[in-house]
């Protein structure tokens, strides 16, 4: 097995067109291998969160292609890509995007259940990762009964539950204090240490940008430093 978990390859993205065009990404090219936890910074305007859209299959490329765990999104139909989301990709935003009405586990469990799990299958899925994130005291809590570092430790389990090949982290620690960052970004430096899961993170925090792995430095749609 290859120890490639992505491969981006000339990504391109932009929008309108004449003089209206914007180019938003120009000739991007990033490969991760299984394990890793690369941290994606620079200025906003940089292209880093239209990066992590077309690495998540959430935006078609103008052009390029990407591959996560060997398959290649270009030859996908918006059906089959959606499966390969639900199947290798997790996600974390910034916002931690939980359904209020559910609880902490309904949450965690929903998308092993749109992978066709069954609800106990699920429901057990859900419970070991909330209590691998030290959430076991608060399954049955809904969102709005959870502190925001504790909602975005619900949604890093929700990304983590179908056990995906790659996790893409938008800003996971911008609306949170010192110590609810340093929780969530250990959650993720352990999901790719001990799960050997790769992790794409863009971050505005260089602290814990200097943590990761890698560093991929972007400005005007283009990668400017590898270190």
């Amino acid at each position: 097995m290859s120890s490639l978990a992505l491969l981006a390859s000339s990504l391109t993205k932009s929008y309108g067109r004449g003089v209206e065009r914007t180019q938003v990404l120009d000739g991007v090219d990033l490969e991760v291998e299984r394990g890793e936890l690369v941290a994606v910074v620079g200025p906003s305007g940089a292209g880093k969160t239209t990066l992590l859209y077309l690495l998540g299959g959430l935006a078609r490329p103008s052009s390029g292609n990407v591959a996560v765990g060997g398959r290649s999104f270009g030859a996908l139909s918006d059906s089959e890509l959606s499966r390969l989301r639900n199947q290798k990709l997790g996600f974390v935003f910034q916002s931690h995007n939980l359904l209020p009405e559910l609880s902490a586990q309904d949450n965690v469990a929903l998308p092993a259940r749109v992978g066709g799990k069954s609800a106990s299958q699920s429901a057990l899925m859900a419970r070991q990762l909330l209590q691998e994130v030290g959430l076991g005291h608060r399954l049955r809590h809904k969102p709005g009964e959870l502190s925001g570092g504790e909602q975005q430790r619900v949604a890093v389990a929700r990304a983590l539950v179908m056990r995906p090949e790659l996790v893409l982290a938008d800003e996971p620690t911008g609306n949170l204090d010192r110590a609810n960052s340093e929780a969530v970004f250990g959650l993720l430096q352990e999901t790719a240490r001990t799960r050997g899961q790769a992790v794409v993170m863009v971050t505005h925090n260089d602290e814990l940008a200097a943590r990761a792995g890698r560093i991929v430095r972007m400005r005007d749609g283009k990668i400017t430093q590898r270190a």
